[in-house]
Formats: C-alpha cells, sequence, structure tokens
C-alpha cells in the first residue's frame, strides 16, 4: 500500500504539472509551509518545494500564467512555451517524490510522468486551440478557471486518497490516449486553417472565385461515378462532424448537374479517392462567416440534422456560391419529389 500511495502522489503530481506546473508546485509549497497538509514519512522528501524562494517564484510564475490563459492565442502562445518545460517539471516532481530510491525505479516513475505530464500538457493546449476559433473570449476564461479549480481538487485527492489519485489519474490518461486521435485531427486543421490566415494576411495572392481545377485522380473517380456530368461546384475543403461525415476530414467538395449529378466529399483512403455521396433533396445550406475558417451548413428541414463544411477564408465567394446553389438545389429536387 506505502508503495501505491507513492506512485499516486507522484503521477498525480506529474499528471496536474501537466495542466497548470506553476500552481501545482506553489499550492503543494504553500500548504506545507503553513502547515495546511502534514507529509507521510514516505514523501516527506516534498518538504523541499516549501523553501521561500520555491514559493515565490512557483508563486509569481502562476500569476503570470492566470492572466495569460485568460486571453484568447496568448494562451496557445503560452502553451507552446510549456510544451517542454511542464513534462520536464512533471518528470522532477515525481522523482522529488520518490526521493532516495533505486536509480532505475526512479528513471521508470520518471518516464511515466514525464509522459502523463505530455499527455495532459497536450489536451489542454489542444482544446484550448479549438476554443481560441470562438469569437468570444469568455469561453477560454471559464475554461481556465475550470481547469485551476481542477487542479486545486486534483491536489487535495493526491495528499488525502492517492491511491484513488493514482487510479483517476491513470484512467483520465488512458481516455485523453483514447481520445488523441481525434484531438490530433481537430488540431491539425485548426493549424492548418490559422497558418493560411496568416499567409493570406501577409499577401499571399486569394483564391479564384472560379472553382479551382481538380486533381488527375478525382476526375477519374468521378467520372466512374457520375459519368460526362458537368462540375458545377468544386472546392477543397475540411469536413466538420455532422450526420454523413466524420469531422476534420481533409477532400474535396464537388457538386455535378445532369441526371446522375449531386453532391459528393472525395477523402483519400488508402492514397485512392473515394466518394461519399450526399443527399441533398429536401435540404437548405447556409454561409457562415468566421474569423479562421467559413462554414457552409447544410441542414435538413424536416429531420433537423446538419452536415458541416469547413473552407479557408480564401474561398469565402466559393463557400457563399455552393451554399446559394445547394440551396437552390435541394428546394428544387424537393419540389420534384413532392410532385410526383
Amino acid at each position: 500500500m506505502d508503495t501505491l500511495e507513492l506512485l499516486g502522489v507522484a503521477l498525480g503530481l506529474a499528471t496536474l504539472a501537466g495542466i497548470n506546473l506553476y500552481l501545482t508546485v506553489f499550492v503543494t509549497g504553500l500548504s506545507i509551509q503553513q502547515g495546511w497538509i502534514t507529509l507521510h514519512p514516505q514523501y516527506e522528501q516534498l518538504a523541499v518545494l516549501s523553501d521561500p524562494i520555491i514559493v515565490w517564484v512557483s508563486g509569481t510564475l502562476f500569476v503570470l500564467e492566470f492572466f495569460a490563459d485568460k486571453v484568447p492565442w496568448v494562451d496557445t502562445l503560452w502553451d507552446s512555451v510549456h510544451t517542454l518545460i511542464r513534462p520536464i517539471g512533471g518528470a522532477l516532481l515525481a522523482i522529488t517524490v520518490l526521493g532516495d530510491s533505486h536509480p532505475v525505479y526512479s528513471v521508470i516513475v520518471g518516464l511515466l510522468a514525464g509522459g502523463m505530464s505530455l499527455t495532459a500538457h497536450g489536451a489542454k493546449a489542444g482544446t484550448r486551440l479549438l476554443v481560441n476559433a470562438s469569437p468570444e473570449p469568455f469561453s477560454n476564461i471559464g475554461l481556465s478557471l475550470a481547469e485551476d479549480v481542477g487542479v486545486l481538487g486534483g491536489l487535495a485527492l493526491v495528499y488525502s486518497h492517492p491511491v484513488v489519485a493514482l487510479v483517476v489519474a491513470v484512467l483520465a490518461v488512458g481516455l485523453l490516449i483514447w481520445l488523441a486521435p481525434r484531438a490530433f485531427r481537430a488540431t491539425r486543421t485548426m493549424l492548418w486553417f490559422l497558418w493560411n490566415r496568416v499567409r493570406h494576411a501577409m499577401g499571399a495572392a486569394p483564391a479564384s472565385d472560379a472553382p479551382p481545377t481538380l486533381p488527375v485522380d478525382i476526375e477519374i473517380a468521378l467520372f466512374r461515378e457520375r459519368g460526362e456530368e458537368a462540375v458545377v461546384w468544386a472546392a477543397p475543403c475540411v469536413s466538420g462532424r455532422g450526420a454523413h461525415l466524420k469531422g476534420n476530414i481533409f477532400g474535396w467538395l464537388l457538386l455535378t448537374g445532369g441526371e446522375k449529378g449531386g453532391l459528393d466529399f472525395v477523402k483519400n483512403v488508402g492514397s485512392k479517392p473515394k466518394l461519399d455521396s450526399i443527399p441533398i433533396s429536401g435540404w437548405k445550406a447556409t454561409h457562415r462567416s468566421g474569423w479562421v475558417c467559413d462554414r457552409v451548413v447544410l441542414y435538413e428541414i424536416k429531420e433537423g440534422r446538419k452536415q458541416i463544411f469547413q473552407f479557408d477564408r480564401s474561398r469565402r465567394a466559393l463557400a457563399a456560391a455552393f451554399a446559394a446553389e445547394l440551396s437552390r438545389r435541394g428546394a428544387t429536387e424537393q419540389l420534384v419529389v413532392e410532385s410526383v
């Protein structure tokens, strides 16, 4: 049990450090200094954190982070700087908890602690990046305060019930790892839109309002599925989560005319393009401009289902034209169905 409690304190502190290293060190050091917590003999080496210099330095850095964490995009820059600092700090905290243990044991726990800190940091940084797409600052402030409260609650659990804290930390990190592919796709999408936003702000030529030229492999796949139907509208985009597609998939959105025409989203599967047909009868579309990207929201009138497509801001005119054409096409096909 003593070993599990030691691991609970070491890995629990490391996980919390991945969210807010300075708050973790500051509150722990101040609590020991003021006698709010009494350290058990097996991890009394944490008493070093109560040194006045450590308390003042960590407290000052926490104040800086407290304000930086509440400002959109400043928090993302702050997280970027701490990509190495938080995992290293988490690993050092865990090794400090172990004290004079066997070197092999210290290395193993240090590696585990660094990995758990990095996972927690990655989840925090990725979430902040997505939240920053929101034009208002209140979501950043609320999320930051929730993180601070979560760290304080986690510290209370670590020092009162270290074994429970160990279980919670392991389950939380496991959940984050399971969600990592989705978070990676969402973060990659946001970074791609941000890069294009910066690139065009620095003078890159905007995309033409005319439909861009399709890649040859997509033209071949389209011919096999739709025949020689004319392409009415086409543009590269990123899928949003919706009724027909998973979110954050890069591909092309195509609207073709004629009897076989329709709406298709083309994505690469095993280096080969695959067409996902999307029904548009009885659906309407609306164009929503944004600071990071533009969105076309396709929604079904009767069922209320939605499908979102995200576009680089330089293709704003194409996205607006697509929404108008899609609404017209969906209404027309609905009239034909009803008349039959």
